[in-house]
């Protein structure tokens, strides 16, 4: 239950720019404190323990987080002239039988609008890294193919992605599992998927 007067910044679905009116820091700002902790505190002062402070603090944890791992990953992926979204794109073409999708299946499949796979495809398309063509089962649909040129590029970010640990390397194995459980168990209770 969010309380009245907060609000979230938000970043676009496809990661391509912030949707909030507030610039976010990416990068760690080496604070003498937990600024998220701190919130807690005062949260739990101001509105009670019936607040859920720490579930405030859970929450905004994992959206500063998601911050650190985009800047993160797009500096990486940047590096090969991507941004996150369009390694997402590229790695699911390549996951694909034979290295196309239609546009909407990639919509459902990076859980995003249909407008933003637009977008992601196009700017691909423009570098060279997919080409697109009408799908022939559906007249109205597009296909994306990654190139070969396509999958070069995602071959070399996925290798630097993995060198970086995927900026993770605080983890231990067991703690990496632990965590990927606990937000699948969010991701179910959201309807992300049925498990």
């Amino acid at each position: 239950m969010r309380s009245p007067g907060l609000k979230r910044c938000a970043w676009s679905v496809a990661h391509e720019r912030p949707t909030a009116s507030v610039s976010v820091v990416a990068k760690p700002v080496a604070l003498p404190f937990d600024p998220i902790g701190r919130a807690a505190e005062l949260w739990r002062h101001r509105w009670g323990a019936g607040s859920e402070p720490i579930a405030m603090a859970s929450a905004t944890s994992i959206m500063r987080v998601q911050q650190l791992l985009l800047g993160d990953f797009d500096a990486t992926v940047g590096r090969h002239g991507l941004t996150f979204a369009r390694y997402e794109a590229l790695v699911l073409l390549a996951f694909s039988r034979h290295g196309q999708l239609p546009m909407s299946k990639i919509g459902q499949r990076l859980m995003v609008h249909p407008t933003s796979v637009t977008n992601i495809i196009q700017r691909l398309a423009a570098q060279g890294l997919v080409e697109r063509a009408p799908n022939p089962s559906d007249g109205r649909g597009m296909l994306a193919t990654i190139t070969p040129r396509g999958r070069e590029v995602m071959e070399a970010a996925t290798s630097d992605l993995v060198a970086t640990g995927f900026s993770l390397g605080a983890l231990t194995e067991g703690e990496h599992e632990q965590l990927f459980a606990l937000l699948r168990k969010v991701r179910i209770a959201a309807g992300d998927f049925t498990g």
